[in-house]
């Protein structure tokens, strides 16, 4: 029976506030407790990398848990809901961190809600793309819902990455510290609603009935998925390379780009991107799909953000008088971006149905359960690499006239400017290469492994 207008959109709800959520954290905890609460950028960059090695253990345990899960509500809505509540309440605790704190106690305080936050994050979002299989029938259905969800998380980030700065000023009253509490508490509540309804209107299809895998099991699943294991690489280098830029970009409007009301240009570029991004997912994507396969829409993303990132190191070091100008690499990075993002959960969905024609099981949590992991991994390296860039430029929130602080050194600029284009490149070159070598799921291939499984 074919998915409905009812439940595609409940799932896409579903996407849009987990990654509503999602963004924020990932592109705003560094600079709340950075460049607002004063935490020295070297413990943030290793407390955020060090939430990611934690869950290189937490993430392959949660999707052995859900495959384990047998409730009258299915395996994977429980703990989407549960996952859901308690990492909504960590999200506003976590910008809500109290003033009297000392500086080894916000670094604490910092630690433990983040590394909450991640935790809490993954029994989540395990079980929300783990869904697409269990209850999509394959190919161009599966694609589709693909392609929504990815869409509409698209959307999800772009709403907050617009909106984040205006209503933190607006809600603070000018205040940031209170500004973020009060924004991140109005994001939890939509996370909230828009997952319930995710829970209340999709319901999984039958499957084979198997057992779960164990821990071993799973690693040894894993590792014989090479098609997995090798989109896992990707989606690590591509993402990466996205929260690097995510991370900066901020701090390239306060401190280069300059001026009194830095952040209404920094408004302005990010309604321009997103809007490009979800035009990219929702439009640009199937339009391009009519025209070239999966591999070649791969290529051609690449090749697009790397002429963005290019323009805009050109810019950067010529003229920079209008945010105006900067729409011309924001349109390359962001539509590529967005395109990129369906298609990696396109290659990544792929893999389960290679995994049960090569292995003889289905591991959906396994396999997206390495997705969850590898994009906050992703996220930990960028923010590490972020705060070491911030601190060897000595850029912070010192300064309190911010006409001043746009007045950076020349030296601090440079380096910002090279962490935020350059290593992006370097790394989304490194894995577009290591993509083409060892992915093989082309269309043709997919079409005959649907073949071995419908026979």
């Amino acid at each position: 029976m074919k998915l409905g207008f009812k439940e595609k959109a409940a799932y896409g709800l579903g996407a849009i506030g987990k990654d509503m959520v999602y963004m924020l954290s990932a592109s705003y905890v560094l600079y709340y407790f950075q460049d607002i609460l004063g935490v020295n950028p070297f413990a943030m960059g290793i407390i955020l990398m060090a939430a990611r090695v934690f869950d290189a253990f937490n993430d392959p345990l949660m999707g052995v848990i859900v495959a384990k899960t047998r409730t009258r509500w299915g395996k994977f809505r429980p703990w989407l809901m549960i996952g859901t509540v308690t990492n909504a309440v960590v999200l506003y605790l976590m910008f809500s961190a109290p003033l009297d704190l000392s500086a080894r106690g916000l670094v604490a305080y910092a630690a433990v809600t983040y590394i909450l936050w991640g935790v809490t994050y993954t029994m989540m979002d395990i079980p929300y793309w783990s869904m697409i299989p269990a209850f999509t029938e394959g190919g161009k259905e599966r694609e589709g819902l693909s392609t929504l969800a990815r869409s509409c998380a698209g959307a999800g980030s772009a709403i907050v990455t617009i909106i984040t700065m205006k209503s933190v000023m607006a809600l603070g009253g000018g205040n940031e510290v209170a500004g973020f509490s009060r924004f991140a508490l109005l994001i939890a509540i939509v996370f909230i609603v828009f997952i319930a309804i995710t829970c209340i209107f999709i319901r999984e299809k039958s499957t084979v009935d198997m057992d779960a895998p164990s821990l071993k099991e799973m690693f040894r699943a894993l590792l014989q998925n090479d098609q997995a294991m090798a989109i896992v690489v990707t989606i690590v280098l591509i993402n990466c390379a996205i929260y690097i830029t995510s991370n900066l970009v901020i701090y390239f409007f306060k401190y280069d780009f300059g001026g009194a009301k830095w952040y209404d240009s920094y408004t302005l570029f990010n309604i321009f991107g997103g809007g490009i991004q979800i035009l990219s997912m929702m439009l640009f994507f199937p339009l391009l799909r009519k025209f070239f396969n999966t591999m070649k829409m791969f290529t051609v993303c690449v090749v697009m953000a790397v002429c963005g990132y290019a323009s805009l190191l050109v810019m950067a070091f010529t003229n920079m008088s209008s945010v105006y100008l900067l729409f011309i690499p924001a349109f390359f990075i962001f539509a590529a971006n967005g395109m990129l993002t369906v298609l990696t959960t396109i290659f990544l969905a792929n893999t389960v149905d290679y995994g049960q024609v090569k292995n003889g099981r289905r591991d959906e949590s396994v396999i997206f359960s390495m997705q969850t992991f590898v994009v906050k991994l992703a996220s930990g390296v960028a923010a590490l690499i972020a705060s070491i860039t911030l601190g060897i430029a000595n850029l912070s929130n010192d300064t309190p006239d911010t006409s001043a602080v746009a007045e950076a050194a020349e030296s601090a600029k440079i380096i910002l400017r090279g962490s935020m284009v350059v290593i992006p490149v370097v790394l989304l070159l490194i894995g577009a290469g290591y993509f083409t070598k060892h992915y093989i799921l082309d269309d043709r291939k997919i079409e005959e492994i649907n073949a071995q499984l419908h026979a």
